[in-house]
């Protein structure tokens, strides 16, 4: 996930740079943490940080101040319960290159389904969130099963546990997941099974590629 969003994606694109925020955030509380019991390692890994404009060092800029910004709620349990599918899915294919399928997740219309809208907003698609959290190279996100599904398709089944608000919402949930190898071609690029042709970047690689070219 972070390797794709750090290198495929274009250069100021807000998933890219989210993914730096994310890791600059981790590595600030990460050195604060251990700062009391390695303070010599502390102080040398923070000097270093090249973003950092605080020259105090990292005991004179006060203890871990994590921001309310990063606590929204149903984000938890909506990306827990992405990762409980992503298991179903990945065991049901153990052994195999996981962006060689496509999946398939089947939700009633419920709190479970409107939590995995808000990580994938399309359909389909192979750049959500919830894709990559999938790891698959597309995901497809349903409320019924597909008319054209056959009849021995391998149906993993599953349940996961919505708890919000402390327990004042409270929400069992049962889900479909489907993996079925995906009829297109690795993009050279980005290495995800999404492209027309073997020889041809994908339409988000070509889209990057494209905003580069016009940036130059």
């Amino acid at each position: 996930l972070l390797s794709c969003r750090l290198y495929c994606e274009e250069a100021k694109d807000p998933k890219r740079r989210s993914c730096q925020t994310v890791l600059a955030e981790a590595l600030d509380v990460v050195i604060r943490s251990f700062a009391p019991i390695l303070p010599h390692l502390a102080e040398e890994v923070f000097q270093y940080i090249p973003y950092k404009k605080d020259s105090e060092g990292v005991f004179r800029t006060g203890w871990i101040n994590a921001s309310s910004a990063w606590k929204k709620p149903g984000i938890e349990e909506a990306i827990e319960g992405a990762c409980a599918m992503r298991d179903s899915f990945l065991g049901s294919i153990s052994g195999k290159n996981a962006l060689e399928y496509e999946v398939i997740i089947v939700i009633e219309p419920g709190l479970l389904f409107e939590l995995m809208e808000a990580l994938q907003a399309e359909e389909t698609s192979s750049v959500s969130q919830l894709n990559e959290i999938m790891m698959a190279s597309q995901t497809t996100l349903l409320s019924e099963l597909p008319k054209e599904t056959p009849s021995d398709a391998n149906i993993i089944k599953g349940t996961f546990l919505i708890n919000l608000e402390g327990g004042d919402i409270c929400e069992q949930s049962s889900y479909k997941v489907i993996a079925r190898p995906i009829a297109k071609a690795k993009c050279p690029r980005c290495r995800r099974f999404t492209a027309e042709s073997s020889s041809t970047p994908c339409p988000r690689c070509l889209q990057v590629l494209a905003a580069g070219k016009g940036s130059t």
